[in-house]
């Protein structure tokens, strides 16, 4: 790979990780535009640092608080708003992780297609209008339940369907079950952190496993470039995201969708 291809493909993994946009239909964009090649396994694995690295540095007083207080009242009756929110987390992440090991090699092979994730871009995004268009929108992050948080998890299961956007369906559910704007992203985004370290993880056991030559060069480029534009693309959302609302993201998925759709059938 180039420089501009690495800082390209970098850039679209650290931003699309976190708005609701769909990372699969982006990648996808410049494979069909230039021909780029596939990034490689190493590649992968640099970014999802990158990734890892910007939303853990932002929300680094909030998993501090977290991990304090569920090492200290996790399992005792008397539970903070910081354990219970440590142990949302954890139940959220479950489903994900069970369905993700049992289904990943059929999904590969069966679901990353053009056309698949063309129709999830447009599907989901009608579903992130609707719900941002008609939720209550009332509900602080603090008064997440247990029943909202296995919801909420259960809804990332659909984010394996490439072009679905784990953000994008996340927050879907948050605000259908009535969470605001930023309360939803604040929890979209703590929940990637276990989901992004998974992804990482495997990553590079299928490097280990694959003898791939490193480019290390690559590597520190690409891990860079994901954690800059990551950190600023969090921050930037949850500053903006009470005040524009989710229709510019809406109207973005329908617009990828319609494009990936050309691809197909031009």
């Amino acid at each position: 790979m180039t420089l501009f291809e690495i800082i390209i493909l970098a850039i679209i993994q650290g931003v699309t990780e976190f708005l609701p946009i769909s990372s699969s239909g982006h990648l996808l964009l410049p494979a069909e535009l230039f021909g780029w090649v596939s990034q490689g396994l190493a590649f992968d694995v640099a970014v999802h640092v990158g990734s890892l690295l910007a939303v853990m540095i932002y929300f680094r007083q909030e998993i501090a608080q977290m991990t304090v207080a569920w090492v200290k009242q996790g399992f005792s009756k008397q539970q903070s708003t910081d354990s219970k929110l440590a142990w949302y987390v954890i139940v959220a992440t479950i489903p994900a992780v069970i369905i993700g090991f049992l289904m990943k090699g059929w999904i590969e092979e069966n679901a990353r297609t053009a056309l698949v994730i063309a129709g999830t871009t447009i599907i989901c995004g009608l579903l992130l209008w609707y719900a941002d268009a008609t939720a209550k929108r009332e509900q602080e992050l603090e008064g997440l339940t247990l029943k909202q948080a296995i919801y909420i998890g259960l809804a990332q299961v659909l984010a394996l369907i490439p072009g679905t956007s784990r953000s994008g369906i996340t927050m879907t559910a948050g605000l259908m079950l009535g969470l605001k704007r930023e309360a939803c992203a604040r929890f979209s985004f703590l929940l990637s952190i276990p989901v992004i370290l998974g992804a990482g993880l495997l990553a590079t056991l299928d490097l280990l496993n694959a003898n791939e030559a490193v480019d290390w060069y690559a590597l520190l480029y690409g891990a860079a470039f994901s954690f800059v534009s990551a950190y600023l693309c969090i921050y930037l959302f949850l500053s903006w995201i009470s005040r524009i609302g989710m229709l510019p993201f809406v109207i973005y998925r329908l617009a990828l969708g319609v494009i990936l759709l050309w691809f197909v059938f031009a």
